[in-house]
């Protein structure tokens, strides 16, 4: 069984304390923030801290209960400009013995998607890092910005609108024409 840690952060199980809270609190800075933001495909990551505890659960499985608070900037999915997000959010993982990932091909998904295997090691910074990682937004877009209507057309040809596109929309003229009787 190796005694060198994977990590800085990573905690010995065999070092754990049974009776008491394992408290923990990491907040990277500089080089470590600007490595983490380019891992992600981030435009900064401003500020990161991950603080909690690990402790017992039952006689051979271990809980890890934190608090992620991290401010993000990203470009905006319509602008490119930076959006900046607030990210603030409980992080819950229990570390069971015996626990195997389902290896085969097709597999139905539990929900519980917060259990893992315990090995030698419990490393909160992976943690952090996978759970940054999932509550960043997708598809960050800034207050108010709209996505502008592009035109496109062979020169000499009427442009074709996102209106026009739309199938039923000369019917519904069509209608409205019929109902008043007239033939315009």
């Amino acid at each position: 069984m190796a005694r060198t840690p994977p990590s800085d952060t990573a905690l010995h199980v065999a070092e754990l304390s049974q009776t008491a809270e394992n408290l923990f609190s990491i907040a990277p800075a500089g080089a470590e923030l600007t490595a983490l933001a380019q891992q992600l495909g981030l435009s900064a990551l401003r500020k990161l801290r991950f603080e909690g505890r690990i402790k017992p659960l039952g006689a051979t499985d271990w809980q890890l209960k934190a608090r992620l608070g991290a401010t993000v900037v990203q470009p905006c999915v319509v602008t490119l400009e930076p959006v900046t997000t607030r990210i603030d959010i409980d992080v819950a993982r229990a570390f069971v013995q015996g626990y195997q990932e389902p290896d085969e091909p097709e597999t139905e998904m539990t929900d519980d998607d917060t259990t893992e295997a315990l090995g030698s090691w419990i490393d909160p910074a992976l943690v952090m890092q996978e759970a940054l990682a999932l509550a960043v937004p997708d598809y960050p877009r800034k207050d108010n910005a709209t996505l502008g209507q592009l035109v496109y057309t062979k020169p000499g040809d009427a442009p074709m609108t996102d209106e026009d596109a739309r199938p039923f929309a000369g019917l519904a003229d069509l209608k409205s024409k019929l109902e008043k009787g007239g033939d315009d």
